[in-house]
């Protein structure tokens, strides 16, 4: 746990070292907020105290922005040469990809921190079913541990940013769309199939106040199978080397 730490603490601080992590929690406080407050849906065109417009627009800012923020994360060290340095330490493959994976999500969870103004807002103007916001949260915290185990999946397997960071949202639209679009062509046990598989199906769930069991193997079991495909990815590299 130590080495997975001390590299979460390098990671993380590189987003600050740089203008990545301003801008990122600028963009998405600015995005998320303009559209819960003041254009289309907002909560005063609503008129019920709810942060489900919040919600909405942050379930898809962060569908692009996480793969931004790992795209870099295993690329670039590759195209720099670093990531050889930092694997003949005495550390796994394992260690490197969960401290990627928990700075990503530390980060995430900052931005998601500072969007508690909003909730507290909301609370002022009426009754808030409690409940369901928690829930929200958590259902943001679940959806952006998968978007980062596919990120660094995608930034695994090339050393240009560019192309993990295309490769995570073509990935991502699968979960995000496609699935959820296809569900509805079907019927019987592919349709049922296809819905499990839709992101949307699962996050609408648990943002409406509802913890299943099947929602949250769905989240964890995308973010193991995303984190196991990086961590093989970067075994196979280090054999061929």
């Amino acid at each position: 746990m130590h080495a997975i730490w001390v590299i979460t603490k390098r990671e993380f601080n590189s987003f600050f070292d740089s203008l990545v992590s301003y801008i990122f929690i600028v963009v998405f406080l600015g995005i998320s907020g303009f559209f819960t407050w003041l254009l289309g849906s907002d909560i005063f065109l609503i008129g019920q105290a709810t942060l489900q417009p919040f919600f909405s627009i942050a379930y898809f800012s962060l569908f692009f922005f996480i793969p931004a923020l790992t795209m870099r994360m295993v690329a670039e060290e590759k195209r720099i040469g670093t990531i050889e340095l930092l694997l003949t330490k005495a550390v796994s493959d394992w260690q490197v990809i969960l401290g990627k994976f928990f700075a990503c999500l530390i980060l995430i969870v900052v931005a998601l921190v500072l969007t508690v103004p909003y909730y507290i807002t909301v609370w002022a103007l009426g009754p808030v079913d409690h409940g369901s916001v928690l829930c929200g949260y958590l259902g943001m915290i679940l959806m952006s541990m998968a978007y980062i185990s596919i990120g660094l999946f995608a930034s695994s397997i090339t050393n240009n940013q560019i192309v993990a960071f295309l490769l995570a949202l073509l990935i991502g639209v699968f979960f995000l769309i496609i699935f959820n679009v296809l569900s509805g062509s079907f019927t019987g046990t592919v349709g049922q199939l296809l819905n499990f598989l839709s992101m949307s199906t699962h996050f609408d769930s648990i943002s409406r106040g509802v913890i299943d069991s099947r929602d949250l193997f769905y989240f964890l079991s995308i973010t193991f199978f995303g984190l196991m495909l990086a961590e093989s990815s970067l075994s196979k590299r280090n054999i061929v080397e």
